[in-house]
């Protein structure tokens, strides 16, 4: 296990390391895409051989759980495709050339910290990576130096900034709470919290709760302290886009799930979970109010995600095997289709020169193959059959109705709805609106590195959507039974 984990972080690091040495913008992206299929790798062979139980190492540091493997499977696999998509897409950057290698160097340590945090044994220290993320993705955002860039990625720094320090705050406040039962000095890890949880003052324990959860969450871009998300996923590079969405909130839902154990130990979880469903719920109102009226591609995706994290949030709010099931599935479904959808909106807007979808018409005639799959990414997206999200929704909502929040399932199905009209006629004029003006229909020829990730995102999220695989059905009831 420690080999293992020593590796995937070896992988990215050695990346780094290299690419500042060479400089050279074609060795750093493949330096960059050796290392993200090393991590894959790894985080397969992890997941294979992870224990029945959580598991501490590297002198009580490290922590292994079903769900933080989970997680760093997730982030591998997104910054896996992440990568293959860089090498063709970066390169459409011709005025940015000489500073490619510094953006494949971020773009390893943005993976570094995403495959770090979810082992931290100790929530000070998940925190200060937590931090780590936001430093370094912020100048990925900010990479073209455009205008709405840099104004995105300063918006990024202060909102989550302001999140993380309530964050801290929580964490301190559940420190305190452990001295009651630990003494003035203790080591914190996630299981002593649990430990001390029952013996804790339970205002002190649910205000500590509270403050992680809007600390956390507004780095999992739950409303409402999701507005720095749409900025950030629209105007950074397609590849960060998709590292933003499809990895980097799943790292940070993982704090809110460890922190909703805690105070489940301490007999709060009704408040807990309640909370939880209603900021759920929250975001799927937020996103479907603002997904009918988006023009922007990007952007409409950046809203998708709001959309998504609010379904996970649900799922781990309602809870019981079929709710982290469906959450963890989801999880993964979002990661491929949120994937898909910011590299096909990047391929759009290169192309068409342009980020408004007003401008994006006939994309079938143009482009029937990449197109298509990025029309078939948009149906998956919205929860349709017979795609993986439609199975990971359904078993959110069956978990709903078997619990006391089914004003949310209600919420949830009409909202869904009205995302799955709102999205879908967005791609309707895509398809079907009228022609391109004279002399502007787009030009481009879409390179392999840069459709390949499409069809690798779309076959494994239409397997997932015919076939829950039983033996992933067993490890998310297990990592239910065993969830830190």
């Amino acid at each position: 296990m420690a080999g293992l984990v020593l590796g995937l972080w070896l992988a990215p690091a050695l990346a780094i390391v290299l690419i500042l040495i060479s400089r050279r913008p074609r060795p750093a992206a493949f330096l960059n895409l050796a290392a993200a299929i090393t991590t894959l790798g790894l985080s397969l062979a992890l997941l294979a051989r992870g224990p029945a139980h959580p598991v501490v190492f590297g002198d009580h540091f490290l922590l292994a759980t079903p769900l933080g493997l989970w997680v760093v499977l997730c982030v591998t696999i997104v910054y896996t495709l992440a990568s293959i998509y860089a090498v063709g897409y970066m390169r459409l950057l011709t005025e940015e050339a000489t500073r490619l290698p510094w953006f494949y160097a971020l773009f390893a340590g943005f993976a570094l910290t995403m495959v770090v945090a979810p082992f931290m044994n100790n929530p000070g220290i998940y925190w200060i990576v937590i931090d780590l993320t936001t430093i370094v993705s912020a100048f990925l955002v900010g990479f073209e130096r455009a205008a709405e860039s840099a104004e995105a990625a300063w918006k990024y720094i202060i909102i989550v900034s302001a999140g993380l320090s309530l964050a801290l705050l929580g964490i301190i406040l559940f420190y305190w709470a452990g001295t009651f039962s630990f003494g003035p000095v203790y080591d914190m890890t996630w299981h002593r919290l649990r430990l001390m949880a029952p013996h804790a003052p339970h205002p002190l324990l649910l205000l500590a709760f509270l403050l992680t959860l809007i600390g956390f969450g507004t780095k999992v871009g739950l409303a409402p302290m999701h507005t720095w998300l749409p900025d950030a996923h629209s105007e950074g590079p397609a590849p960060v886009s998709a590292l933003l969405s499809g990895a980097l909130l799943n790292t940070a839902m993982l704090g809110v799930v460890r922190f909703l154990t805690v105070i489940d130990a301490g007999g709060l979880g009704a408040a807990g979970h309640d909370a939880l469903c209603v900021l759920g719920a929250l975001s799927l109102l937020v996103a479907a109010l603002f997904i009918v009226r988006q023009t922007g591609a990007k952007r409409l995706m950046a809203y998708s995600s709001i959309e998504h994290m609010g379904v996970i949030a649900l799922g781990f709010g309602f809870g019981g095997v079929l709710g982290i099931a469906g959450a963890m599935y989801q999880m993964l479904n979002h990661a491929l289709n949120k994937s898909l959808m910011f590299f096909g909106a990047g391929n759009m807007m290169r192309a068409y020169q342009s980020k408004d979808m007003r401008v994006m018409r006939r994309i079938l005639q143009f482009y029937p193959v990449t197109g298509t799959i990025w029309l078939l990414g948009a149906i998956a997206i919205t929860g349709a059959p017979p795609f993986g999200p439609f199975q990971g929704e359904m078993a959110i909502l069956r978990a709903g109705m078997e619990g006391p929040n089914t004003w949310a399932v209600a919420l949830m199905a009409l909202l869904l709805i009205v995302i799955f009209i709102g999205f879908l006629a967005h791609f309707r004029r895509m398809v079907a609106g009228p022609a391109p003006a004279q002399g502007h229909e787009p030009r481009l020829a879409l390179g392999v590195w840069m459709t390949a990730p499409l069809w690798l995102a779309l076959i494994p999220l239409t397997i997932l959507g015919l076939w829950w695989p039983p033996l992933l059905w067993r490890f998310f009831a297990h990592a239910a039974q065993v969830i830190r």
